[in-house]
């Protein structure tokens, strides 16, 4: 029975079209005995715009802490007491090095991460010409992850060589109000259509783990794919010391329900690099081959301020699991 509803949605997803909230349901609700049956025609979907190659993302944290945005899951919250390490934005040094250490593993991209929710232009000066420095060094594909940007600013990123913006929607319009309250789920939306129209690619995902329902995770999922972003993070939750989520409850973020979430990414955003990120380590386990078969991409070595899988060790489980690599 299952075999037949899973290989329906694998043909909706290959002809580009949305599930419904029913079968977005069915989806994150499956039993865990059918998910090797879903992960498998999850795989065909992924394997038709993806192929067989998983893509390493590495993350270079170059303005840390102290943002105005009040953020629940967030250590960088000036409102959080987490002791992370706060600092402007990093020398040049940082950055140039960290891209030759992703040049040397074959890098396809270079994702730098600034804390904030505004920047003066000053700010963004001195990155456009951080930007302009690494782009000379090697024209290699720059994304940052930023907060809200005015047009000029981001003019000035664009015309630098930023050519993808990060700007997660994190959690559905509904349950947004339980994260945030510095800045409302609109005001993403309106940031990335802004983005969009000036010809940036879009990074654009989610955290799971805060106490939402598969509602919400439905309504998010349905909201990213309605702004066709190139690229997808979806992060699970990982509690950290002294923000308003440290004792969250994340017993439902089993290997399964991970699987199964990547999974309906898949289905509903087919196209887009679907990218398993903050929490893989802490909750896959055991399902690494199912989370390869709908995500084409990982991080490696951190998330801002929290550890992860070296990059060698990434390496050698996309090999060990079948599958081949870049590193970005």
């Amino acid at each position: 029975m299952m075999n037949a509803v899973f290989s329906e949605l694998r043909e909706k997803a290959l002809a580009g079209e949305c599930l419904t909230r029913d079968e977005c349901y069915r989806v994150l609700t499956c039993p865990d005995e059918d998910l090797e049956v879903l992960s498998g025609e999850v795989y065909r979907v992924r394997y038709a715009y993806k192929g067989n190659r998983v893509s390493v993302q590495i993350l270079t944290n170059a303005k840390s802490g102290n943002c105005g945005q009040d953020c629940a899951y967030c250590a960088q919250s000036a409102a959080a007491k987490s002791g992370v390490a706060s600092y402007p934005l990093a020398p040049f040094e940082t950055l140039s090095r960290n891209a030759e250490i992703a040049r040397e593993k074959g890098a396809g991209r270079h994702c730098i991460g600034l804390s904030g929710m505004t920047f003066t232009d000053a700010q963004i000066e001195e990155l456009r010409g951080y930007v302009e420095k690494l782009k000379a060094q090697a024209d290699t594909p720059i994304c940052c992850s930023i907060g809200f940007l005015t047009i000029e600013q981001a003019r000035r990123l664009k015309e630098a060589g930023v050519d993808r913006i990060n700007h997660n929607l994190n959690t559905s319009r509904g349950f947004y109000k339980n994260i945030c309250g510095t800045h409302t789920f609109e005001r993403r939306v309106e940031n990335i259509r802004m983005l969009k129209s000036l010809g940036f690619e879009i990074c654009c995902g989610g955290i799971v783990g805060m106490g939402e329902g598969d509602e919400d995770v439905v309504d998010m999922l349905l909201e990213i794919r309605g702004l066709e972003p190139q690229a997808v993070p979806i992060n699970f939750l990982t509690p950290v010391k002294g923000t308003p989520l440290e004792n969250a409850d994340t017993s439902k973020l089993t290997p399964e329900y991970c699987v199964k979430v990547l999974s309906l990414v898949r289905l509903l955003i087919p196209r887009a690099d679907i990218r398993c990120a903050a929490g893989r380590e802490k909750y896959i386990h055991h399902r690494q081959r199912f989370m390869f078969n709908a995500a084409n991409s990982i991080f490696a070595a951190g998330y801002l301020t929290t550890g992860g899988q070296s990059i060698d060790e990434a390496i050698r489980l996309i090999l060990d699991e079948g599958f081949s690599y870049e590193v970005e």
